[in-house]
């Protein structure tokens, strides 16, 4: 049974290692010691009862998908609050420009790509990774779910909007045809040194030196202006999986390789809205006539989320094997907020960039 929870200083190792096989254009997950113990500590202080959410601030939940068989850390997700608000946060908006001449009786339309800070104060959904050998069946939407049921349980936290970062289209060599016509013009450095700027660094060699005006797409070749929009091939499934959920595009884009960005209100997304709490019943044996249901245990300090078979009784009870109560540390009667889990679900690897 795989558990998601939140990362702490004993998983310095294996998110080295899981940093090291996400590639280029992840700026969430740096491979550098420094910035994950930053990131650990960061954490640790969001999850803590002593933080105040009445007060808009930045935090980062950064959580791990455990397998206890392995002792190993083989995925990650997380959620950041706040974006913005300490740091600026950029995005490309495609929006169209008209402009009419009646000496030559012409109309033209043209697209352009604005530089705004519009999702500031959004909560972004993000960091989504998932190693290859443990790519299994429904594995990745449990992650890519599993951080509603965190707002879901913990509403007061996470504001009114979501967003979330997806990687955008790279060449097999890595190499980003938006930073190579674009961006690289402006800055002068390879993509790969761009994603290690913003994520060892923060953003502001953005604020320094990106230009203020509206970028035509017409002056761009046809090879940039395909992949704007474009997810990554890896992060595809991660996107149709937050459509799905009620996200969707309405033209924002990263300003490095031209990913998409898309948002919806927490209160309409699927899985805050359908998921429910209920006191459990624990049972004695295995579960039969049960449901693959995704469970997190409302804890914020030690919170816990895992898929499993459950069962909803008449009284409004849900019945869990022992097991999946010790996994998620709960007692009997203790209330658990709960979800089913769907078939057929596709696999994602890493959502943002």
């Amino acid at each position: 049974m795989l558990i998601i929870r939140p990362c702490q200083h004993s998983d310095l190792a294996d998110l080295l290692s899981l940093s090291r096989a996400t590639g280029a254009g992840m700026t969430s997950m740096p491979a550098d010691e420094t910035a994950w113990l930053a990131k650990i500590e960061a954490s640790q202080n969001a999850f803590s009862l002593t933080t105040d959410p009445s007060k808009p601030a930045s935090h980062s939940y950064f959580m791990v998908l455990e397998d206890p068989n392995s002792g190993r850390v083989v995925g990650t997700t997380a959620v950041y609050t706040g974006i913005g608000l300490e740091k600026p946060f950029y995005s490309y908006k495609l929006s169209t420009l008209v402009t009419r001449s009646r000496d030559l009786a012409l109309t033209r339309k043209a697209q352009v790509l604005n530089l705004v800070n519009d999702y500031t104060g959004s909560t972004e959904v993000g960091s989504l990774f998932l190693l290859p050998e443990a790519r299994q069946p429904g594995v990745g939407r449990f992650l890519s779910r599993g951080r509603f049921l965190l707002m879901a349980d913990f509403p007061t936290r996470f504001g009114d909007r979501v967003m979330a970062e997806l990687r955008g289209w790279q060449d097999e060599q890595g190499q980003s045809p938006l930073w190579q016509h674009l961006g690289s013009k402006f800055f002068g450095i390879e993509f790969q040194q761009a994603v290690e700027a913003v994520a060892l660094k923060g953003p502001q060699f953005i604020t320094d030196m990106m230009p203020r005006h509206p970028i035509h797409l017409e002056l761009l070749p046809d090879s940039a202006r395909a992949v704007i929009g474009k997810p990554h091939p890896s992060s595809a499934p991660a996107m149709n999986m937050l459509l799905k959920e009620g996200f969707e595009f309405d033209g924002y884009v990263d300003l490095f390789d031209g990913g998409p960005s898309i948002h919806a209100q927490i209160s309409e997304v699927h899985s805050v809205r359908d998921s429910r709490t209920a006191p459990i019943s624990i049972s004695r044996g295995p579960l039969t006539a049960a449901t693959e249901m995704m469970l997190s245990n409302g804890q914020l300090e030690q919170f816990r989320l895992v898929q499993a078979p459950a069962r909803l009784l008449a009284d409004g009870r849900l019945q869990l094997e022992a097991a999946t109560a010790e996994a998620l540390q709960l007692q009997e009667g203790d209330a658990v907020r709960f979800l089913e889990s769907r078939q057929g679900q596709s696999q994602a690897q890493s959502a943002v960039a």
